[in-house]
């Protein structure tokens, strides 16, 4: 795949990343308006998808998010952008423990002193609070992802799937929720307006478990070896969570080629009409 991608600048919070969450790394999308009731109207039917690989165990992910909607707010076509969450995890083999939090866990998975591990993680927490979010390494539950990654799916069925991402996230790092935890699951879809019943019966199966699978194979297809990882058209990427500017630079050069491969269309409602022909119908 021939992307032009940003890669994230410092190898020192790619390694950070990889220390924390053992891995190899908003407003959504504006509702397009309704079409007036004019007989013709000239309308953008237009829509350029970014894709975001991520995981909601990774910290650098809802971080990335929050700078990718800050650029997202400048952007003047944020209204023909579809925002389309991919899933990806960081550790599949990550047994579920409740009773570790994720300072426990990372300390002991990397030898490392508690000294040490505290004031890493302390590096992250000063980055999210950057941009508005508290983070509590102290509270986070280690927990496998998967099938959080499978109420992300199910909710971007219904059109959700950002809303079911910002949840997860806050929900583990902030709330220190388990976020593998069934129940605890079914109350977030809940929250965010997913019925209960069809969350319930979608855990309690392999329902989207392929819809998942899909999405990190297509990420190694592509070339994605950390998140967040996003994808502009198909045509740019950028990796990691980078500066709100990055993310607003990128988007307008996607759109600049967006917009001269898909210009706009004159939109017609059907009415009596006559014909060069001499035709009338």
């Amino acid at each position: 795949m021939n992307f032009r991608t940003l890669i994230l600048g410092s190898l020192g919070v790619l390694a950070l990343c990889s220390a924390l969450v053992g891995c190899a790394q908003s407003p959504a999308a504006v509702v397009e308006q309704q079409q007036s009731d004019s007989s013709m109207t000239l309308k953008t039917q237009r829509k350029m998808t970014v894709e975001i690989w991520s995981d909601v165990m990774c910290p650098f992910c809802y971080i990335g998010k929050r700078k990718f909607e800050a650029a997202l707010a400048k952007f003047n076509q944020a209204g023909n952008i579809q925002l389309v969450w991919k899933s990806f995890q960081l550790n599949p083999a990550l047994k579920t423990d409740p009773s570790k939090n994720t300072v426990q866990h990372l300390a002991e998975t990397k030898g490392w002193s508690m000294e040490y591990t505290n004031n890493t993680i302390a590096y992250v927490v000063n980055m999210a609070k950057e941009v508005g979010l508290d983070y509590h390494f102290d509270k986070a539950v280690v927990a496998n992802s998967f099938d959080a990654h499978r109420l992300i799916q199910l909710a971007k069925s219904k059109g959700k799937g950002d809303a079911a991402e910002e949840r997860l996230f806050k929900a583990y790092f902030t709330e220190g929720k388990n976020t593998a935890d069934i129940p605890t699951l079914i109350q977030l879809g809940v929250e965010i307006g997913l019925d209960k019943n069809e969350i319930e019966a979608m855990l309690a199966g392999k329902q989207f478990a392929a819809e998942v699978l899909k999405d990190i194979s297509e990420a190694e297809q592509i070339g994605v070896t950390g998140v967040p990882f996003f994808v502009f058209d198909r045509k740019f990427a950028v990796s990691g969570a980078q500066d709100t500017q990055v993310f607003l630079d990128t988007l307008n050069k996607a759109w600049e080629t967006y917009a001269k491969e898909h210009p706009e269309k004159l939109i017609t409602k059907d009415g009596k009409v006559c014909t060069p022909e001499g035709e009338c119908k």
